[in-house]
């Protein structure tokens, strides 16, 4: 996230953005963090850093409105646990796990984009395959040319070959 916004929040659990200098709701601050906005939220009275409980105010109206984020079997585990053993989990492994996820799934879906653009090339080897244009062996040396030096194996291959027929 590279932009970030400092919100001050007031007594009245209004939520003003200082860059904008008007006030938001917490949809508006869920689809700014969507966007890759990193938000600061401050108790305009206090001064004290209230950003954790905003992110998980927006995260409860999420799943208010979804009827579940999290297995209620996770949610039974932190409400036992708490702040003991899990803590650690959440501040040291899940963002990473998730980070990680995430750049796995976009190397994937990379990679699926590439082999669907192939197979765009191979449905065209194979009509022109199918309609006699090129034999199947023909359509694989388009897809995969052989080396510099297979080619010169191939070419003593023929000239040997040649020798025998002469």
């Amino acid at each position: 996230m590279a932009d970030t916004v400092v919100l001050k929040k007031y007594p009245n659990r209004r939520l003003y953005d200082t860059d904008k200098s008007m006030y938001v709701t917490l949809p508006y601050v869920a689809e700014m963090i969507k966007n890759g906005v990193r938000v600061d939220v401050v108790d305009a009275k206090t001064g004290e850093d209230v950003t954790a409980f905003i992110l998980h105010q927006i995260i409860l109206e999420e799943a208010k409105m979804n009827h579940r984020l999290l297995p209620t079997s996770l949610l039974h585990l932190i409400i036992q646990y708490g702040d003991t053993a899990l803590r650690e989990f959440f501040e040291k492994y899940l963002q990473q796990t998730i980070e990680n996820y995430l750049t796995y799934k976009s190397a994937s879906d990379e990679q699926f984009r590439k082999w669907l653009a192939m197979g765009t090339d191979l449905s065209e080897a194979a009509t022109k395959t199918m309609t006699g244009m090129m034999t199947p062996y023909t359509a694989l040396l388009n897809l995969f040319p052989p080396s510099e030096e297979g080619k010169e194996e191939k070419e003593q291959q023929r000239q040997r070959q040649e020798e025998k027929e002469g």
